[in-house]
Order: structure tokens, then sequence, then C-alpha cells
């Protein structure tokens, strides 16, 4: 951040906020034009050494990230919208903080000082300078078309039994030490569904690196259906090793599940009964199934983006940037050796991946 917002960082008055997810808002009116604000708002990011999420042509979108511990975390996400010649800027807390002590509206007030003062800058022939650089940015206008590209490996035909053998195989595994930790009264909850969404998404980097499939509509099934068989197998261990441990009586695991109903769900010295089983069930799938969704959804990104050279994605991209269309695309692939349908869609995968990357970071 330069140092003269530095300074009246330190001079702002904060009004501290309250809430489950604390923010602040506020507008201000501009005689500038919607392609101004864009070029004055982002120049305005990069000043205060924020980070670019999003932009259209009527809004911005970014995070301030801040050190904590040597590491790097985003703390507030700003956001900029321009709308008949007002502006309104809105920070939100990303922390799990119910209180903001003040840093939303501080964020906030210092964006609209450092849009003002940026603006100062530039007098009209700059600032349409400015506009113009932009503009010629998003419309890839300096991109200079190359004369080769780098030309794909051997195809290899998407097999989709790995990542469901694969799937299985780790439900399975996954269940059977859930099981033992269950009974044993080690299970920590939060923490093992969390563990459990990360091992399921991150299994899938493997799964489509062996298998080269990456159909996001049959997948999303894959990852929806080994959260469920993991948790129902996890209760049939449960009464397999309760059985062989004790040796009871094997009473059938329907029998089972009805004594686990009626006996409820003990936390700590607390029974919370049938209720607080199902709660907990519910509580086990939901934080299991976002957790390996996410991680699903990187990975998938990852590999799509990994085997596609960067300098075949940036030529495909910049054709449809000028409006081209997909069958136009494909044509001018084939011109530079891309001709196999399957390589031209990873192509288009890969662009694909890309919009999911930025939109992951709005998140």
């Amino acid at each position: 951040m330069e140092d003269k917002f530095k300074q009246y960082e330190k001079t702002i008055k904060k009004k501290h906020s309250i809430a489950w997810t604390p923010s602040y808002n506020t507008e201000f009116t501009t005689r500038r034009s919607a392609k101004e604000f864009c070029a004055i708002a982002e120049k305005t990011c990069k000043n205060l050494d924020w980070d670019i999420v999003y932009q259209d042509d009527k809004s911005i979108e970014a995070k301030r990230k801040e050190k904590s511990l040597g590491n790097e975390r985003w703390t507030e996400g700003i956001t900029a919208t321009f709308e008949y010649g007002k502006i309104r800027v809105k920070s939100v807390s990303l922390g799990n903080e119910m209180w903001d002590f003040g840093r939303n509206s501080k964020r906030v007030k210092l964006f609209i000082y450092a849009f003002q003062e940026t603006e100062k800058s530039y007098n009209e022939a700059e600032l349409q300078n400015l506009v113009n650089e932009k503009e010629s940015v998003n419309n890839w206008d300096d991109y200079v078309i190359p004369e080769s590209l780098p030309q794909p490996k051997e195809t290899r035909v998407p097999q989709f039994y790995i990542p469901v053998i694969g799937c299985v195989v780790l439900s399975i595994v996954i269940a059977f030490l859930l099981a033992k930790v269950s009974i044993n009264g080690l299970y920590i909850i939060g923490l093992f569904e969390f563990l459990v969404g990360i091992a399921i998404g991150f299994s899938f980097k493997f799964w489509m690196k062996w298998s080269n499939f990456t159909d996001y509509d049959k997948l999303y099934y894959v990852v929806l259906g080994t959260v469920g068989l993991t948790y129902g197998l996890n209760l049939y261990f449960q009464y397999e090793i309760i059985v062989y441990e004790t040796h009871l009586e094997r009473i059938g695991f329907l029998e089972f599940l009805k004594i686990k109903w009626e006996y409820g769900f003990k936390f700590k010295n607390t029974n919370t009964g049938w209720i607080g089983l199902i709660v907990h069930w519910i509580v086990q799938l939901v934080i299991t199934y976002y957790v390996s969704l996410f991680a699903f959804l990187r990975n998938l990104s990852t590999f799509q983006l990994e085997r596609v050279p960067p300098e075949v994605v940036d030529f495909a991209f910049y054709h449809l940037v000028k409006d081209k269309t997909e069958d136009q695309v494909r044509t001018e692939l084939a011109t530079k050796g891309w001709i196999e349908k399957q390589n031209q869609d990873e192509v288009f995968e890969a662009i694909g991946a890309l919009q999911t990357i930025h939109e992951a970071n709005r998140v």
C-alpha cells in the first residue's frame, strides 16, 4: 500500500459491527462513467495492495490480505458497484468472528478516499488513456497469435470405472476406521467430518490422473455416493465390530439400528435421544459433503488445467474473446495440430476450469 494511504488509514474513525457476518456499506456520488469507474477502481485496489478477484462492466470485488503467524489470509472482502452515478462500497468479514472491531468501516472509508485520490491524479486525457488500456487488456488486443502451439499428448480414453472403484474402496477403509474410533469413544464431531471430506476430495487427484475422466456431472454423483456410502458402511461396521469384540448373538443389522435409534445420541453426559441422533447424522453428511465437494472441484480444475499447455488455453480463449463460435475455435485449434475432438474438449474444459477457480476465489 502506498504511504499516503497508510497514513490516512490511521486517522479513520471506525464504526464497529456485531453480526453473524459483520459488514459495513455506504455510497458516494461520482460524475464518472461506468467505464471510468472500473478503470479507477482497479487502479485503486492495486494502490491499496488488495487482491482483485472479480470484475465486470459495473463492479469490482477485491480481498484484503493480512499476515498472521507467518501466513497470509484474506480478512475482508470489498465490493464496489457503480449504478446511475452512485458508487456503493461494501466490506464483509471473511473470518469467523462476529465482531469486526470496526475493520469493515475502515476498509470502506479507505477505498473511498483512495478512489478519489486516484481520480484526482489523472487529467481527462490521462484518464481516457487508462480506460483505453483497460479495454485493450480485456479485449486481448496485445495478444500475438503464435505460429505454432505445443502439440497434444497421446490421447487417453477416459475410464469412468476407475474413480468409481477407487471411491468404493476408499469408503470401505474410511468407514471401518470411523467405526473403530466411534466405538472407542474417540470421535470428535466436526473434526472427523472435515477430515473425511478432505480425504474424499483429495482422492480425486489420483482417480482423475489415472483415469483421465473429468465429466463433472458424473463425478459429482460419485462424490455424493461416496459420502453416503461411507456413513452407511460406518454404521454397519460398528455393528460387526461390536458383535465380534463382545461375542454377542447376531441380532441383525436392522435390529442394531432400531436399538441405536431407541438409545439415541449421547453428547458428553447428556442423552439427546433420537432427535440428537438425526442432527448428528445430518451434521456428518452436510459437513463432509461440502468439504469433499470443494476439494473435488479444486482438484478437478487443477487437473483440467495441467493437462493442457497454457499457450493453447490462451490461444483458444483469445478467439472466444473475439466472439468466435465454439466450432470456429475448434477449426482454429485444428490448424495448429489440435485435431482430435477429445483434445479440443480438454482445451474447453481448461477454460472452464479457469472460470471455476475465479468463482472459488470470490467465495
